[in-house]
């Protein structure tokens, strides 16, 4: 899928996606139309799927980081997506999964405070249709945040 050169761009805009194709060109030790190219290719074929700044969630005031185990009543396909869109519209969910185990979906959220969590998860989470059951866990430090992904030979 990918050759070493693609390699290097990706590990490069992994660490800053606001380098210009001069400065990427010159990391990665390549000419600078090729690099362009392949960096048109890479986001063509969705391996780069867009460029974002990384926030700091304290600094904007959002101190709470947890995780919500979601169990659903239904496990029809109506109503997995049902609640999928309605998840997605939730800007204090900043993450979703499906996942295997206990629970159904794994909901990563932010909040300003404790009372605010509650406040959300009480009245808007608990009231999402065909909720079975919810737990949360907090996060007390992390550890090791979401980083760049390693990008396979």
């Amino acid at each position: 899928m990918t050759d070493a050169a693609d390699r290097r761009i990706l590990e490069a805009l992994q660490a800053d996606g606001r380098l210009t194709n001069v400065e990427l060109a010159e990391r990665v030790a390549m000419s600078t139309s090729p690099c362009w190219r392949r960096v048109r290719q890479l986001e063509s074929a969705g391996v780069i799927k867009g460029y974002r700044a990384e926030l700091d969630r304290r600094k904007l005031g959002l101190g709470v980081l947890a995780f919500i185990s979601v169990q659903i009543d239904s496990h029809s396909d109506a109503d997995a997506v049902r609640f999928e869109e309605q998840v997605a519209r939730l800007p204090e969910v900043i993450a979703c999964y499906s996942v295997s185990g206990e629970a159904d979906f794994l909901l990563q959220v932010v909040a300003p405070d404790l009372d605010t969590y509650a406040d959300f998860a009480m009245t808007v989470i608990r009231r999402l249709p065909g909720i079975k059951a919810m737990h949360t866990s907090f996060v007390l430090k992390e550890i090791k945040e979401p980083g760049p992904l390693p990008v396979p030979a």
